[in-house]
């Protein structure tokens, strides 16, 4: 099997050029999409759009709402034009539900966010609630009875 690869086609398009999905089942709503520009504007922009030879997103229409909030002008992408149109509806699927899969391991997850608070991280970029990084912060394992 052949994969395709290739981290030297990442260019630089504006983000005039880029078109939504006209039928993105994934919702971007405003918060989602402020902590996306605010993960952005700590981290930078560390995954370039995909889209097609068109302009047309297959994966990134989140990233490009948050940079036009930004005030951004332009985009790393990808061009992926070995995809057919199928698997461009597919992957858009795919690369959403897939990241659903998987789970978080509460005690490992809380020991880091611990780390990072004890040396005056804020939180608030990792993009957990309030309430969730309360709740996480106050994690007690279920076998040993200790925080953390």
């Amino acid at each position: 099997m052949t994969l395709s690869f290739a981290p030297e086609r990442i260019e630089t398009w504006p983000l005039a050029k880029l078109q939504p999905y006209a039928k993105n089942a994934k919702v971007h709503g405003p918060d989602q999409v402020a902590k996306i520009a605010a993960s952005m504007a700590e981290f930078g922009w560390t995954v370039p759009c995909l889209v097609g030879e068109d302009g047309e997103l297959i994966a990134g229409h989140g990233r490009v709402l948050a940079a036009t909030q930004l005030g951004l002008t332009e985009a790393p992408v990808i061009v992926l034009g070995h995809l057919t149109e199928a698997q461009r509806r597919a992957y858009r699927i795919a690369d959403n539900k897939l990241t659903e899969l998987s789970s978080w391991d509460e005690a490992l997850l809380s020991a880091e966010l611990q780390d990072l608070l004890a040396d005056d991280y804020d939180l608030s970029l990792v993009g957990f609630s309030d309430g969730e990084l309360d709740k996480l912060l106050a994690y007690v394992a279920e076998d040993d009875g200790e925080e953390g």
